[in-house]
């Protein structure tokens, strides 16, 4: 009896040790992990999962250099203010739009993971979003991998540029309502977009529209009602293919020139050439009347995202039961 409690006696110290050099191994990797959260690379390895909290996969440098052939000029297909965006081919053949962040936005670690996390979101995937499939965080690149979208910008189809098509006036009812839901989706997720406007709303194949660069805005002043001013800017490109900022000292803006055609009467002399003759009053008269409520001076005046939904909707229905519909 008295061998036998030794020997039960020297396990349980030895169980004892193993547990406590446990403990303190996780103890020590968790205080490290929190110690250098601000160095990129120390929590790389909680994204390298497939798909974490429903989000994309962790690119290497080195997949990100072949996509694009070395980040190669001839495949830049646009450049902004957070840096240029590439066209790439991942996977064997999936086409890609590769954001490059350019490294004067200061942008830290801390600030690239809880992008990530942000559009990362099960909640954020939606029709009229575009999707993310994943990223590259390097010592010196930040880099956001998007599926690309074939048919481009709105903006470009508004005024025909790079050899496309002038878009129709019930396209261009049917891409503001979709970048009226991917919106409402943002804001039933606590997600300010930050950015709107006929350049962040993308088209893919099927004419889809689908918000990009959500989720990435620093700027302190951004709000779901500035959100809403700014679909209402893009409400009136839509309808008059006039820019939102025209050059020029002088120029007038878009928001304050449509308001003062509204308010005079004068509304359905300045809608676009190319589409005058395909709105109808009815829809006219409901889209105008949206666009001027989410441009009231107040963002407390301004409607909710669902409710500029619903008439938009609305506006969508007056013009299909009308004959003028192209």
């Amino acid at each position: 009896m008295h061998v036998l409690a030794v020997v039960m006696g020297g396990a349980a110290a030895a169980i004892g040790c193993v547990a406590m050099a446990a403990y303190l191994y996780v103890h020590k990797r968790n205080k490290k992990r929190r110690k250098g959260e601000t160095s990129t690379g120390e929590w790389l390895p909680e994204y390298r999962s497939p798909a974490p909290r429903g989000g994309g996969r962790s690119f290497s440098l080195a997949e990100i250099k072949a996509a694009t052939r070395n980040f190669s000029e001839a495949l830049v297909v646009g450049v902004g203010r957070r840096g240029k965006v590439f066209r790439g081919v991942v996977d064997g053949g999936t086409a890609v739009a590769i954001k490059l962040a350019d490294p004067s936005t200061g942008r830290s670690a801390r600030e690239f993971r809880a992008e990530i996390e942000v559009l990362s979101k099960s909640n954020l995937r939606h029709r009229h979003l575009v999707p993310l499939l994943g990223f590259c965080s390097d010592k010196e690149e930040t880099i956001l991998v998007y599926r690309y979208m074939p048919r481009g910008t709105l903006r470009e189809h508004l005024r025909g540029k790079s050899g496309k098509p002038v878009m129709p006036w019930w396209r261009r009812l049917d891409a503001c309502m979709g970048a009226a839901r991917g919106l409402h989706c943002l804001h039933a997720g606590g997600v300010v977009h930050g950015d709107v406007k006929t350049t962040t709303i993308l088209l893919d194949e099927n004419w889809v529209a689908k918000l990009s660069d959500f989720g990435l805005s620093n700027s302190k002043h951004a709000t779901m009602e500035s959100d809403v001013y700014s679909l209402g800017v893009v409400l009136f490109e839509a309808l008059m293919a006039r820019p939102a900022l025209p050059p020029g000292d002088q120029a007038v803006g878009l928001a304050e020139h449509a308001l003062t055609c509204h308010r005079n009467g004068t509304l359905p002399d300045a809608v676009d050439a190319a589409i005058k003759d395909q709105v109808a009053p009815e829809c006219l008269e409901k889209f105008a009347e949206t666009a001027v409520e989410c441009l009231a001076h107040q963002g407390t005046e301004r409607p909710a995202m669902g409710d500029v939904l619903w008439n938009l909707e609305l506006s969508m229905q007056l013009q299909l039961i009308n004959p003028k519909r192209t």
